[in-house]
Parts: structure tokens; C-alpha cells; sequence
């Protein structure tokens, strides 16, 4: 008989099929082996990457060495409004605008904003009320912050300020790949000075792909 003929009539005894069963589970790297001795299927493709699903403070994705402040008391710095104490919040210097500007670690999504009032309302006529919010810009100053056109412009009241108060929506479909948000402080309800007690950023993290899941097999 032929080469040909002969491996036609070969076949592959049930210990060899249970052998190539056994390997396909314990090395799936190896791509398993099949009945007929051919490698396995392909690995599937990992699952896409999701967004963060719940609502989270995305003060605590800041990437802090980026962020600033344009105007700020050095008593009362920017850094005061992250520590969940309105008596030590964060004050302007020579009048009552400020610039603030926050820089995330990664893109996200932000939904809403509180800005809470200084020192549990004790000084009304500091609170912030025209704030202009800006997507993505960097290096803005008060030389030029007036020229750019917001993202959003909020105006806050003293019932807004309030722990109790929810947090403001924004305009979510503007605000969906944010990388830093500088935030532009008009003016305020009367004082010489603007002071705010607390700043939170409500939203999600935006999905991202890892590569290392691309890596090729086997």
C-alpha cells in the first residue's frame, strides 16, 4: 500500500484523544490539542473595557503636581479644599477672582460639581457666585481667560454652598473626556475676597484599554 493510503486508515486511539483533552486544559496557551492532531481555536479576544459604573469623588484621581491656582492666598492654598475642613478652605490673594486649576490622572467623565461655603457660612459676602468652567485648556491666565469661552458658566447661590445642598449638574454630554478642568472665579457676593470652603467633582472614570491583554499566545 501506498504513504497515502496508509494514513488514511490511520486512527487515534481513545488514550491519545483523552491525553490531547488533558493538555488543552492544563496549557490553554499551547492552544490544545485536537482529535486529529491540528492545533486548537484561536483564544478569544478579552471582553472591551468598561466605564466605571458607580458615581466616585474624582478629587482623589487628581494628578496633584499638575494642578494650581492662579490668585490663592498661600495661608489658604488649594490643596485646603480636598481636606474636608471648611475652616482651612482655600481664600484669594489681592481680590476676589480665581483661577483653579485641576488636572486628573487619567480622562473621566464628570457629571456634577459642589462648591462648598467657607467656614460653615460664617462669612457669606466671600462666597464665589459667577464661575466659568473650562474643558481641556491649559495655561490659562487672567490675561486671557475672558477671550476663551466656557464649557459651562454656573452661578452660585448661598443655598447652593450648603453641605446640605446636592451637587450641580453640568451639561454631562460636554464633559464626557475630561482631562483638567480650570475653573474661572468672576467675582463674589461683596467682599474684597473670595473664599471657599470645599470642592468635590462627582463622575466616572472613562474605560481604557490595556494593551498587555493583546499580548500574542502560545
Amino acid at each position: 500500500a501506498s504513504l497515502s493510503s496508509f494514513k488514511s486508515k490511520q486512527k487515534i486511539s481513545p488514550a491519545t484523544k483523552q491525553l490531547s483533552q488533558i493538555i488543552s486544559t492544563m496549557f490553554p496557551s499551547l492552544g490544545g490539542a485536537t482529535a486529529n492532531g491540528g492545533p486548537g481555536a484561536a483564544a478569544a479576544e478579552p471582553a472591551p473595557a468598561k466605564d466605571g459604573e458607580g458615581l466616585i469623588n474624582l478629587c482623589d484621581m487628581l494628578d496633584k503636581p499638575m494642578c494650581y491656582a492662579r490668585n490663592e492666598n498661600t495661608s489658604y492654598p488649594l490643596g485646603n479644599l480636598f481636606i474636608g475642613d471648611s475652616r482651612l478652605g482655600m481664600q484669594s490673594d489681592a481680590d476676589e477672582q480665581l483661577i483653579i486649576h485641576l488636572t486628573f490622572q487619567e480622562f473621566v467623565k464628570v457629571k456634577s460639581i459642589k462648591f462648598s461655603e467657607w467656614n460653615m457660612g460664617s462669612n457669606p459676602d466671600m462666597n464665589p457666585v459667577n464661575v466659568h468652567i473650562h474643558i481641556n485648556r491649559n495655561n490659562l491666565g487672567f490675561e486671557d481667560i475672558e477671550d476663551v469661552d466656557p464649557a459651562q458658566t454656573i452661578t452660585l447661590t448661598a443655598a447652593d454652598l450648603q453641605d446640605v445642598s446636592d451637587a450641580i449638574d453640568l451639561y454631562y454630554v460636554k464633559f464626557q473626556r475630561v482631562k483638567s478642568l480650570t475653573f474661572f472665579i468672576e467675582d463674589n457676593a461683596g467682599a474684597d475676597i473670595t473664599a471657599i470652603g470645599g470642592l468635590q467633582i462627582m463622575g466616572r472614570t472613562v474605560a481604557t484599554t490595556n494593551m498587555n491583554d493583546f499580548k500574542k499566545q502560545g
